[in-house]
């Protein structure tokens, strides 16, 4: 890694050596620490000690999973709740609905039958007019009738007594 960083551009180059260089401190860091505790040199506590801090480190993220796993839980119980809510509201807002159609529809089946009726009514009312203006117009024609016959009868009776004093 060395080489191939040391053949790239210059620009690149110093930046990729500068890791480089932290990389391989690391690692010999790291070697040391396995020599040190693979050899018997340790002592039994110095290794106790170390087990012990790994194994506080896994009970505390382990304590720490088990916290963010429970309000995990909590949050998609709420969340699920929430849902289940939102399902019921729905469904009943869906029957309130359904049967504000149907209201609406028998309501409108009512307005059809009334319309048809005033329709009916209103044909009725056009034809009892009619039969209204026949028979007013009958009856003055009968008046006039009626009123000529007696002037002729008046006349007639007048006629018949000037004849019967004259005479």
């Amino acid at each position: 890694m060395d080489l191939e960083a040391r053949s790239l551009p210059p620009n690149v180059k110093s930046s990729l050596l500068v890791k480089l260089r932290e990389y391989k401190s690391d690692l010999n860091n790291f070697k040391t620490e396995v020599k040190r505790i693979t050899s018997g040199n340790l002592n039994a506590t110095a290794r106790d000690e170390l087990l012990e801090a790994g194994r506080a480190d896994t009970l505390t993220a382990s304590a720490d999973q088990r916290s963010r796993l429970m309000m995990s839980t909590e949050r998609l119980g709420r969340s699920t709740d929430r849902v289940k809510d939102s399902r019921r509201t729905m469904l009943e807002t869906e029957e309130i609905g359904v049967s504000i159609l149907q209201d609406l529809h028998g309501q409108r089946q009512s307005l059809l039958r009334a319309h048809e009726t005033l329709h009916a009514v209103d044909d009725n009312v056009g034809k009892s007019k009619k039969i209204l203006t026949a028979m007013t117009r009958r009856m003055n024609r009968n008046k006039w009738t009626i009123g000529a016959i007696i002037t002729v009868l008046v006349l007639a009776i007048i006629l018949i007594l000037y004849f019967k004093l004259t005479r």
